[in-house]
């Protein structure tokens, strides 16, 4: 849920079978308030970090992490996703002393700051239509405010990646046949020169677009009711099967078992 164009978004995820997925990207400034179960993530800045119920973890842009969404007995993991944009980031830490490495994953807990009423401000601004636009954006910078007064650093934004770029030419459109030449036309590139500006940063080009569409596959089963069929097309896979096969292969488990667990 995105109001009024504000950049803020909201994401109720939900997943029935412990799992671990690895190298997951995340673009922009990211907070899970965890509602039940609990996450692990695995940080290379700042080694393991658990979330438990209550708690909001703190994702830089640009983050890579490896990360556990863990049930517990008869219920299933909850937690709000909610989406930063850069412009609304800079504006609150943009003077922040700059750090020579990422942060890393932060996290507040529950019982010490209470990020529960930060959330219920993001959820009731997101669902006024009412509010004038500058009164949303005001609002939408209080928890900014709220997480650089409990310590949290965010990095400035910088030069994003050259994968990251194509990352984001491929999620304008991922059920797009995309194709190098038609990617490397897009940013002014042959081929050749295309492959060596990417192998300069990490993934190939196949690598990228792989990732892609599995990593928002991934989002669409924790928050949507959509049918698997609908995702694995809307995601760029030709069939249910093939998502289901690359989805299993990439993350230990089968789609379906994001959503149900097994007896």
């Amino acid at each position: 849920m995105d109001m009024a164009g504000s950049g803020v978004s909201i994401l109720s995820v939900t997943q029935a079978t412990s799992a671990t997925f690895t190298d997951l990207y995340f673009t922009q400034t990211f907070l899970f308030f965890i509602e039940t179960g609990s996450k692990r993530v695995k940080c290379p800045t700042n080694g393991e970090v658990i979330g438990e119920a209550g708690d909001v973890l703190i994702f830089p842009p640009g983050s890579v992490v490896t990360l556990e969404n863990r049930p517990i007995l008869k219920a299933r993991y909850r937690a709000d996703g909610v989406c930063f944009p850069h412009d609304l980031v800079d504006r609150v830490f943009a003077d922040q002393p700059q750090r020579a490495t990422s942060p890393g994953i932060q996290v507040l807990r529950a019982a010490a700051h209470r990020p529960s009423e930060i959330l219920d401000l993001i959820k009731d601004t997101l669902g006024r239509d009412d509010l004038p636009p500058a009164i949303r954006q005001h609002r939408f910078l209080e928890p900014l405010i709220w997480l650089r007064q409990k310590g949290v650093h965010l990095p400035k934004r910088g030069e994003e990646q050259p994968w990251g770029k194509v990352r984001r030419l491929i999620e304008t459109d991922l059920g797009h046949p995309w194709r190098v030449a038609e990617v490397a036309g897009h940013f002014a590139m042959s081929e050749a020169s295309f492959r060596r500006w990417l192998a300069r940063s990490g993934p190939g080009f196949a690598r990228i677009l792989f990732n892609t569409r599995l990593e928002k596959g991934l989002t669409l089963l924790q928050s949507t009711d959509l049918p698997i069929s609908q995702i694995a097309l809307d995601c760029g896979f030709k069939t249910p099967s093939h998502f289901s096969d690359s989805f299993r292969k990439r993350f230990g488990i089968t789609p379906r078992m994001i959503r149900f667990a097994e007896e």
